[in-house]
């Protein structure tokens, strides 16, 4: 079910009807219909897929019990690897089969071997990479000691399939989401009409910014050798407002909704486009994924603790496993490499803390410094995003060359028109970029004022919307 169907319209009020005024004298009774309520939701596509969600909780909750119960570490550890085997398992079968096979037949047969690739016709389940984390860090927080393991299996099923999040997150941990499930939710208004605001806001970003963005994009990206220099900028440019508003759209719906609900999820993006180095874009973008790879990857390999050589292994794997959960692709690996070449000078040169606060705090304009620094970090970003696009590395190699030309400077030959939606989206996220989204506008006093933002974003959405495209990180 997606969040700008029909469909979804009408599920997400009589949800919250039956939620609110129907099941909401016990806590387990409204846990029990969230779990019914996003397995409706997720088997909406197919409901084979609920078999691997199901099978997945029922390990993870039984893993969870015996590492607790378990007196020796060693069987310990055997409860964990038996979690992470599956669910990695899981993800190798459906999402990375077919590429290690087909790389594998393609390595053997450049140096003169050749036999039959050997290919899973299967269909990738939505959002397993992300319920797929999401439950790992459960076992392996109790396995840790940061987290006891529930007893509570209703709670435990609804936190892997809670529905707002469930197929593009936020990933979230089961310290801060699971107790959530325990607690009993009362509604508060102020907390939802801000939820609304916020799924208004994911819904412009979604349907004005990312649609209407991606119809360009597509086609110069499938037809970039027709397009001349200025044009396959604009492309460049037009995917990555595209990849931007479609996942921070998503990630601002499902947070939205989650507070409907008297839930409240972390805060996937942080306005990544107006960071000022590497680093900060990193702190930034889809932070619930870069804050996973953190803490279960990069600081059990050691961090930034080492030496030198540490520091650049450890770099290069947190941002090409990075790079590889995105997709099964060169592509995907290529792209987490070149933001590894990015973010080392500034790591090695102990630089990659410098901008942590929000650029020009407590100031409305930007000076000249921040302006270099976050145009020179865009720049990087958006020719990083070629590589994600792109069909094949050598795609991408042929598209950025094609930028390399004297008709850079002339006038694009594709619809402009989605330049104004970016500056309406830029206007409002600069102007709250201290805030979780560009809507937040409690700080106006007159109501009407507000209203009449609401009202203008709303008839945006509904006469400049384009033709409903699916979320791209679906796919992952």
């Amino acid at each position: 079910m997606l969040f700008n169907s029909i469909e979804y319209l009408i599920f997400l009020p009589v949800s919250f009807l039956l939620y609110w005024f129907v099941f909401n004298k016990k806590i387990t009774v409204q846990n029990f219909l969230l779990l019914a309520l996003s397995y409706l939701f997720y088997g909406w596509w197919d409901w084979r897929f609920l078999s691997l969600i199901i099978f997945s909780s029922i390990i993870d909750y039984t893993c969870g019990l015996q590492i607790e119960k378990s007196a020796l570490q060693k069987t310990k550890k055997y409860w964990l690897l038996i979690s992470m085997i599956i669910n990695l398992g899981f993800l190798g079968i459906f999402k990375y089969f077919n590429f290690f096979s087909k790389s594998l037949s393609e390595a053997f047969e450049s140096i003169g071997y050749s036999f039959d690739t050997l290919t899973l016709d299967v269909i990738l389940p939505v959002g397993i990479s992300f319920y797929t984390f999401q439950t790992m860090s459960y076992t392996i927080d109790v396995y840790n000691g940061k987290l006891k393991p529930t007893k509570d299996v209703v709670a435990f099923f609804a936190f892997v399939s809670f529905f707002p999040q469930l197929v593009a997150g936020p990933i979230e941990r089961a310290t801060n989401l699971l107790p959530q499930f325990y607690t009993k939710r009362r509604f508060d208004y102020k907390n939802a009409s801000d939820g609304l605001r916020q799924i208004l806001w994911g819904l412009f970003k979604k349907i004005v910014i990312a649609d209407n963005c991606a119809i360009i994009a597509n086609q110069v990206f499938d037809n970039n050798q027709d397009y001349n220099a200025s044009s396959l900028a604009i492309g460049a440019l037009f995917f990555t407002f595209q990849i931007y508003g479609d996942f921070s759209g998503y990630s601002d719906i499902a947070i939205g909704t989650s507070r409907l609900f008297g839930f409240n999820l972390m805060q996937n993006f942080a306005f990544p486009y107006f960071s000022r180095d590497i680093a900060e874009f990193w702190r930034r973008w889809h932070i619930s994924l870069s804050t996973w790879f953190r803490d279960y990857v990069y600081i059990p390999l050691g961090g930034s603790k080492g030496g030198t050589s540490m520091k650049i292994r450890n770099t290069f794997i947190i941002f090409i496993v990075s790079g590889f959960w995105h997709g099964a692709n060169w592509t995907f690996i290529v792209w987490g490499a070149l933001n590894a070449f990015y973010f080392l000078p500034l790591l090695l040169l102990n630089k990659n803390r410098n901008n942590t606060n929000i650029v020009a705090e407590d100031r409305l304009f930007i000076n000249l410094s921040e302006l270099c620094q976050i145009g020179f970090t865009f720049t990087l970003t958006v020719i990083a995003w070629i590589f994600f696009r792109a069909s094949s590395v050598t795609d991408a190699l042929l598209y950025i060359k094609g930028l390399f030309s004297s008709t850079l400077f002339s006038i694009p030959s594709v619809d402009l028109k989605p330049l104004i939606y970016i500056f309406i989206l830029i206007f409002f996220e600069w102007l709250h970029r201290n805030k979780q989204h560009g809507l937040e506008l409690n700080y106006i006093n007159k109501f009407y004022i507000r209203w009449v933002i609401y009202i203008f974003i709303f008839l945006i959405i509904l006469f400049f919307g384009a033709q409903s495209q699916s979320f791209i990180y679906f796919q992952f």
